[in-house]
């Protein structure tokens, strides 16, 4: 190249470097947005098998990096349950998990969608979570400024019982664990005595003889060890264990939008999963407490499954109609009638009235 084009030639990329013009500066590289989750129940599979790994590991993939999490279940946390929902409104708590049964002692309105008694499969549980969903996510945002991103189940709560039983009607005068007043109204209207206590307590309340049924998961139930200090286990579902998983708003509206999509996005896939294994884990519960060949998930004991008769299933409706939504509706007064009437008396048949 001549000697003066090579001059002009240096001139001019001179001249675009100091415009700007060629070779962009490299981006400042963004530090990761951290966030700190209060999970669910530690040791049973919803934690260990699928909120922990999204939130250790799946969400910083899907993220490209830009997100990081720390997650720690809430019965380790330090955190009482009933307090979930004010800690969360006041961001003590950002990202938090929150037991329906259990926060339904400050806003039994949310217990609408899991009362005693109410859903005997997982499909009329999905039927009436998805026609309350509407309502739960309005009441957090106003009354608590949280902003719901999930809600889940897991597997399907049932009674297990140190001696023999044949159904519902023999469980009169037992001591059983509950885990909600709505639970305790219905063994009461069973004629049993309920105990309220955590789930991380239930295997030694049954040990020192505190109780001698629980109602809880089937295979939640399993990973605590009631295979090993129970004998019988009934199949009905008498609840199920909803809960929901949501933000403080202004830690929500901290995260930038694109981010907030692609959250939205993954947690509603988790929650798909959560659900999916919800139903497949009700059944390998109650074979793995049985012990039978099918039990992949669990430890195998040698219990008996008390098989859901006719009488249990008439007896579980009029439970529903005569005991549990009437006291539901005295705690909760017009306002749970209102919601239950306009959400779910449409698709149960079932209408609440006030007492």
């Amino acid at each position: 190249m001549p000697t003066a084009r090579r001059c002009i030639y240096i001139l001019l990329t001179a001249w675009l470097l100091a415009l700007g013009v060629g070779l962009a500066p490299a981006r400042a590289e963004q530090p990761p947005i951290r966030l700190k989750i209060v999970g669910g129940l530690a040791d049973v599979s919803q934690y260990v098998r699928y909120e922990e790994p999204f939130w250790r590991s799946r969400i910083t993939e899907l993220t490209n990096g830009r997100v990081q999490a720390e997650i720690a279940p809430f019965d380790r946390s330090g955190i009482r349950g009933q307090e979930m929902l004010q800690l969360m409104r006041l961001g003590v708590v950002p990202f938090g998990t929150a037991l329906l049964a259990v926060v339904s002692t400050e806003e039994p309105e949310f217990n609408a969608v899991d009362l005693p008694a109410l859903a005997p499969d997982i499909n009329s549980l999905r039927q009436t979570v998805s026609a309350f969903r509407p309502h739960i996510e309005q009441v957090l945002r106003e009354r608590y400024q949280i902003e719901l991103l999930g809600i889940y189940t897991y597997p399907a709560q049932v009674v297990f019982c140190t001696r023999p039983f044949t159904g519902l009607s023999d469980l009169s005068g037992r001591r059983i664990r509950s885990s909600s007043v709505g639970q305790s109204e219905m063994l009461q209207a069973l004629g049993a005595t309920p105990v309220v206590i955590p789930f991380a307590e239930v295997a030694q309340a049954i040990n020192s003889g505190v109780v001698e049924c629980a109602i809880t998961g089937t295979l939640s139930g399993n990973a605590i060890g009631l295979h090993e200090i129970t004998s019988h286990v009934h199949a009905m579902a008498l609840a199920w264990g909803i809960s929901i998983f949501g933000a403080n708003a202004t830690a929500w509206a901290a995260i930038p939008p694109d981010v907030q999509q692609v959250l939205r996005g993954g947690i509603v896939d988790l929650e798909r999963q959560i659900w999916a294994a919800a139903d497949r884990e009700t059944g390998e519960g109650l074979a793995c407490n049985a012990g039978l060949p099918t039990c992949t998930a669990g430890r195998r004991g040698n219990m008996t499954v008390v098989p859901v008769s006719a009488a249990d299933d008439e007896r579980r409706r009029r439970l529903l109609t005569d005991v549990v939504l009437p006291r539901w509706v005295n705690r909760c007064g017009m306002d749970c009638v209102e919601a239950w009437n306009e959400y779910l008396a449409p698709i149960l048949g079932i209408r609440a009235r006030p007492e």
